[in-house]
């Protein structure tokens, strides 16, 4: 079969993570992504680094292959008539500029929709499109700090802490993404593009989750438990003789086959532990008689153990653990491909599995410019 998303150009203004990572994905599936980049300079995270390979950053190779690369000044007139052209030839246009940027220059939705009736405008910011914060510059760091993330994560006795990934930048990459793909379907049956207005706050507290909905039916803030859950007891981690586990007991069952693995089955029908809720308010008297058994043994013995009895765990690894696990290389999540300065690069797979049209790597991640003399989008659409 053909790409799921073969015939589909994407024409890319966005830079740095979630309209690239956005636009990637969509890339991944078959879509032609041009990526319209400041000539000398181009996206921001072509200067993050190091690390860096041939000239490019890791982070820049990390979230533009399947792309092409034009460069265009949008305050020279006939350049800006060179990306008037490429949207009228687009399916899909995604931008992160501030909101009201574009429009000053002509290029906002509202003047371009007249010229392609079809087209899908998603536009990502950091507070969205309207409100009385829509002017403000958005990252993650702020929309961690703002959503409440930062808030409950870190250890119960110290600092807000920041997640370690630019998670709301991803999340706002991927509601993008997911809102482009609906769209789609409405083009599909009516011809008819829209805009689409993706915010980084809305994105990062959308990443809340439960924590959210404790606090909207209960009123009370919320507290920070480190490597704990608020609502499931045991859930979370344990220090063991040479490192440390994580213990997911989800349910009353799997408590149960813990205790069996602990050889302490006088705690599955002690009246403070047999139900969830009931651990929920026992957890200061639970919790600390768990990890002095958890002491006793090695990391890997107790997950010998905790995975013979079914019960999800897992050791925290460090990132170069993560990438020698086997069943990465069993699913081929990463990918590898030739790249003109670099050499051979590994990258990350898609974690989209789609079994008739599965994401593939078409291109590299492209130098800057490298396809300034593009004619005709319409003549690069290749069938894949």
């Amino acid at each position: 079969m053909n790409a799921v998303l073969s015939d589909i150009i994407v024409v890319d203004l966005s830079h740095v993570l979630a309209g690239p990572y956005c636009t990637m994905m969509l890339g991944d599936l078959g879509a032609t992504v041009v990526k319209v980049e400041r000539p000398g300079q181009g996206d921001d995270t072509r200067g993050f680094g190091p690390p860096s390979a041939g000239g490019e950053s890791a982070y820049f190779l990390g979230l533009n292959r399947n792309k092409m690369s034009v460069t265009l000044d949008f305050n020279e007139p006939e350049e800006k008539q060179q990306l008037l052209e490429l949207l009228r030839q687009a399916t899909v246009v995604v931008e992160n500029f501030r909101p009201g940027s574009l429009a000053k220059k002509g290029l906002g939705y509202e003047d371009v929709k007249h010229l392609n009736p079809g087209l899908i405008y998603c536009s990502i910011s950091g507070y969205g499109q309207d409100g009385p914060r829509a002017a403000q510059p958005g990252y993650d760091l702020v929309a961690q700090a703002e959503s409440g993330l930062m808030a409950i994560t870190g250890a119960i006795d110290g600092e807000p802490t920041l997640v370690g990934s630019p998670i709301t930048d991803i999340m706002a990459g991927v509601l993008a993404c997911l809102s482009i793909l609906a769209a789609l379907r409405v083009r599909d049956q009516t011809g008819q593009g829209q805009h689409i207005d993706i915010s980084l706050q809305e994105a990062a507290i959308s990443l809340l989750g439960n924590v959210a909905s404790n606090y909207l039916v209960s009123g009370e803030e919320a507290e920070r438990y480190g490597n704990a859950h608020p609502n499931i007891v045991p859930y979370q981690s344990f220090a063991t003789r040479d490192g440390h586990i994580v213990v997911a007991c989800g349910n009353d069952h799997l408590f149960h086959l813990l205790c069996q693995v602990l050889a302490q089955e006088e705690l599955a029908t002690d009246p403070r532990f047999t139900t969830n809720a009931q651990r929920v308010l026992h957890r200061e008297e639970l919790i600390p008689a768990l990890q002095k058994l958890f002491l006793q043994r090695t990391t890997q013995d107790w997950l010998d153990d905790l995975h013979r009895a079914g019960i999800p765990s897992g050791s925290i690894r460090s990132i170069s653990d993560v990438f020698h696990d086997p069943q990465l290389a069993h699913r081929g999540f990463i990918w590898e491909c030739p790249h003109p300065t670099a050499g051979c690069i590994r990258l990350l797979g898609s974690p989209l599995r789609l079994e008739a049209t599965p994401p593939r790597l078409y291109n590299a991640p492209p130098r800057l410019g490298e396809d300034n003399n593009l004619c005709s989008l319409r003549q690069t659409v290749e069938t894949r």
